[in-house]
């Protein structure tokens, strides 16, 4: 068996298209034009790349983008006082803290001083209870993303034996109660899983995300199986020259699996085009609009 690709920069080029046409009619219509902040403390390599890229494609889609930088040694309260200012500003829809902060900084106080309504990234204890209990909140981009990739794999995700393997509160527990919302049943595993590779093996649907190259081998994935691998690490080859691989050996993987998601291109594309969803379904429900079905 060789696994159908799962296309993530394609599926995600297609969703843009969908903000980008929301965007457009919001502002026609109603003369609103979403914002989307961002917020960079700090001179992290990846991190300066991550708000580039966001920037760029939330003006493609028609939206105000607005980057605010900080130094490696500002204060909490520095970083507090500008959320502050973020939250009463009324042309800023959505507010993004990229991660990871300076470690004078603590992150649980920033994330939940960010305006509910405006938690884009669904990290605000608030929008994390809805989502427990199943009412309507911004929810985090990736898993949002890891589901809508799924749903193209699958005819639906209703009674489907669904493994997700790591429980950070920024991939796997959200991810697993959008799962269980799709009606899926679901278990989570970690690494104090007992016989972690058999319960990978039961998996319908199995979801990677624990930071851990290639941890998830060929053997561990039941024939047919979807696989949405999660993980982006960079791995030293030879000459001195890095790689980018995911938390599944792939080319195992992709010999058993049904369908698997590629990394890169898989769920990472994902990951921006709903950000740029969540900062429209925020912008609609401020102006008190109906939400964009996108």
């Amino acid at each position: 068996m060789t696994a159908r690709v799962i296309d993530g920069t394609a599926i995600a080029a297609a969703l843009r298209e969908k903000v980008a046409a929301a965007a457009r009619r919001l502002a026609q219509d109603n003369g609103l034009v979403p914002g989307l902040a961002v917020v960079l403390t700090g001179d992290n390599p990846a991190s300066a790349v991550y708000v580039r890229n966001k920037s760029a494609h939330t003006q493609a889609a028609g939206m105000r983008s607005f980057i605010h930088r900080l130094p490696a040694t500002a204060s909490a309260a520095d970083l507090l006082g500008l959320i502050a200012a973020l939250n009463a500003d009324p042309g800023v829809h959505g507010i993004l803290v990229q991660l990871p902060l300076p470690p004078q900084i603590d992150a649980h106080a920033v994330l939940a001083a960010v305006d509910p309504g405006k938690d884009v990234d669904g990290f605000h204890p608030l929008n994390a209870g809805r989502l427990a209990t199943g009412l309507p909140g911004l929810v985090p981009c990736t898993p949002l993303g890891c589901v809508i990739l799924a749903k193209t794999a699958l005819p639906s995700l209703a009674g489907v034996s669904a493994v997700v393997v790591g429980r950070s509160n920024i991939v796997g527990k959200p991810l697993a109660q959008l799962l269980l919302a799709e009606n899926a049943t679901v278990t989570i595993a970690h690494s104090k899983t007992r016989d972690l590779p058999g319960v990978c093996r039961g998996a319908d649907l199995l979801c990677a995300a624990v930071g851990r190259p290639e941890m998830i081998r060929g053997d561990w994935i039941k024939p047919g199986a979807t696989v949405i691998d999660v993980g982006i690490n960079r791995v030293s080859v030879e000459g001195g020259k890095h790689r980018l691989v995911g938390d599944v050996a792939y080319a195992e993987a992709a010999a058993v699996a049904g369908a698997i998601t590629p990394v890169p291109g898989g769920v990472g594309p994902m990951t921006i085009a709903c950000l740029l969803a969540n900062t429209v379904r925020a912008a609609a429900t401020a102006a008190g609009l109906p939400v964009p079905k996108l």
